[in-house]
């Protein structure tokens, strides 16, 4: 009997410690669960990093964008065909890793978005690599005759000799740099991609610019990259001898090698102008229609056809010629919208001088705008950038063929502050009715504040920081110049007129984009579009026709990312009420995570709407 009792006992005993054990098993798995969704994590987030940091070491000027200064200050980037081979290759090789190395029910959900971001952006790298050749290297939007002395002044700061000498060795390295777009340009004749004749005056000019004035000739003029070096080594705490020392190196390698590049991309342009057409869309390329369908799609991160877009544009240039009407019956003027445009481009009360007084009240104006705009912030964000904004205008050896206004990122430390680049070479296509809209698209709170916060961000991977959708940043720049009217801006008819003109300006790319790389219109169609159904300046419509023709899709970024903001933002005040939606809260659900295509935009904008919701039916049912 006793036996028994202590056979029961035992059974008992044990009966409760492997149900312990059990218990504590369970445990295990749950913690071990929350460790490997750590572990997971932080091993992919680490990888992005080795990736990223791979690219930074082989890129020296991706470096100096981001303010690094390594041995690598004194050269410039591979743009070889061959490179292109080995990037494939290299894309090739990540996208294996994420697909078989990767257990994507592994990862925290931030880390799950930055897995399918890396993932599309692969994927469409390998698929583009067919269309690899269907652009310009050299054009007047981009180029190395431009870009390449931009790089230098802009980006190159000089704080002692060693970086002095460094902007030397870029200077003696422009020769090689430029014989590998050289190659690059004679491989895209072979393969039937060869701009039209209007492109190659404007780069002509372009080159001939740079190599102008001393030490190139015997003029009075300093050249543009002397001018930039001298005033920089100026400011250097060395001895006179040692500066003098530096100046002749650089005079030295502006007329041996810099001069050797320029002429020799000048000739290769002369040669190639010759068999140039005015055959301006790209469906003149090899599968053009194929290639400019895939634009669209990488543009607008959308599935929109051409014919879809170029509908959408019609659509919108007529509703915003309504409220433009509108303006015109708030002002009592009598006559037709095509006379009011008229009005607008002829009085000169909407216009700067045409000269140094005009252009200086110009940036003044401007940074007045952006600086009122920062006094607002806390009334439309939550999140806010620590890096400052300055506002230059564009520099004279480049400002007849740049765009209107553009943005270039600072660093993420803040040593450089981002800018805003007015065009001011022609002050009547730049009126002062327009200056809000554009401060705001650039500036504050539009380019500078997206791509500054994006930089700042702590929780997501340098790919995504520095990375970019253009559907989803130029949105975001056109959303601006809508979103100050919403606080009280715009309070002058004129001004409220100008933002009208600048959306209307964007709706119109969309019709002519899509109209001369879709329909065959001439860049004369074009032209005449924009001067039939805007107010801008016929220089605008000639530069923005000529922009299309080079960047194809490019242009249907704007108002494509900008409806699409809007149609989240409506959707989340239907959904949540008046009561329970803060726009603030809405900025910050676009802002704080980067660029991203605009299907991910929404997806993220429904969880930010269902998490409010939640809370709601929370509060409600305790």
């Amino acid at each position: 009997m006793n036996n028994v009792k202590l056979s029961i006992v035992f059974i008992f005993s044990l009966f409760i410690f492997l149900s312990c054990k059990n218990e504590n098993k369970k445990s295990e798995v749950i913690i071990t669960n929350e460790e490997q969704i750590k572990i997971h994590s932080k091993k992919l987030n680490d990888w992005f990093e080795t990736q990223f940091q791979e690219e930074v070491s082989e890129s020296p000027m991706m470096q100096t964008y981001l303010g690094v200064k390594t041995e690598d200050y004194s050269k410039w980037d591979d743009v070889s065909s061959k490179k292109e081979v080995k990037d494939l290759d290299k894309a090739k090789k990540r996208l294996r890793y994420l697909n078989d190395s990767i257990d994507i029910t592994k990862l925290n959900k931030a880390t799950t978005l930055s897995y399918r971001l890396m993932k599309e952006d692969l994927r469409n790298e390998i698929d583009d690599f067919q269309y690899r050749f269907y652009d310009y290297p050299v054009n007047q939007m981009h180029g190395m005759q431009a870009e390449i002395p931009a790089f230098l002044i802009n980006m190159h700061k000089i704080e002692n000799k060693n970086d002095a000498e460094a902007y030397v060795s870029r200077l003696e390295g422009i020769d090689e740099l430029f014989e590998q777009q050289i190659e690059n340009i004679k491989i895209r004749e072979k393969n039937g991609i060869v701009p039209p004749k209007f492109v190659f005056a404007k780069v002509l000019n372009d080159c001939r610019n740079l190599i102008t004035g001393k030490p190139f000739d015997d003029s009075n003029n300093e050249s543009t990259l002397l001018s930039d070096f001298k005033s920089k080594i100026k400011k250097l705490e060395i001895s006179e001898e040692v500066k003098d020392s530096l100046i002749f190196k650089a005079e030295l390698a502006l007329k041996k090698d810099v001069k050797t590049a320029y002429n020799q991309l000048i000739a290769l342009l002369q040669d190639q102008q010759q068999r140039a057409t005015t055959e301006d869309g790209a469906w003149k390329f090899p599968k053009g229609n194929a290639f400019y369908n895939n634009a669209l799609r990488r543009t607008t991160t959308t599935n929109m056809t051409a014919e879809e877009i170029h509908q959408l544009g019609l659509d919108e240039v007529a509703r915003i010629h309504k409220e433009m009407k509108d303006i015109m019956t708030e002002l009592k003027y009598e006559g037709t919208l095509q006379d009011f445009f008229k009005f607008m481009k002829e009085d000169e009360r909407f216009y700067y001088s045409n000269d140094e007084a005009g252009r200086e009240g110009y940036l003044k104006r401007a940074v007045g705008l952006i600086d009122n705009m920062k006094s607002r912030m806390d009334e439309l964000f939550i999140t806010k950038p620590k890096a400052d904004i300055i506002v230059k205008a564009v520099e004279p050896f480049r400002e007849k063929s740049a765009g209107k206004a553009f943005y270039q990122r600072g660093t993420p430390d803040g040593s450089r502050p981002g800018t805003y680049y007015a065009n001011l070479y022609d002050m009547e296509a730049m009126p002062k009715y327009q200056m809000e809209a554009l401060a705001y698209h650039e500036g504050i709170p539009g380019h500078h504040m997206q791509i500054s916060i994006a930089q700042e961000l702590e929780n997501i991977p340098k790919f995504r920081k520095f990375g970019g959708y253009t559907a989803y940043v130029e949105g975001w720049g056109l959303y601006n110049e809508f979103l100050p009217k919403e606080i009280g801006l715009y309070n002058d008819p004129y001004s409220n007129f100008g933002r009208l003109a600048m959306e209307l300006w964007r709706a119109c790319r969309l019709v002519v984009d899509t109209g001369i790389h879709a329909k065959k219109w001439t860049r004369e169609d074009g032209i005449k579009y924009y001067t039939d159904n805007t107010p801008n300046a016929e220089s605008d419509a000639i530069k923005m026709v000529e922009r299309h023709i080079v960047m194809p899709g490019q242009a249907t970024a704007y108002k494509i990312g900008m409806n699409k903001i809007l149609e989240l933002r409506e959707a989340a005040r239907s959904k949540l009420g008046n009561d329970l939606f803060d726009i603030r809260e809405f900025h910050d659900v676009v802002l704080t995570n980067g660029a991203v295509p605009l299907t991910i935009l929404e997806e993220l904008v429904n969880e930010w709407i269902a998490s409010k919701s939640k809370t709601l039916e929370t509060k409600e049912t305790s």
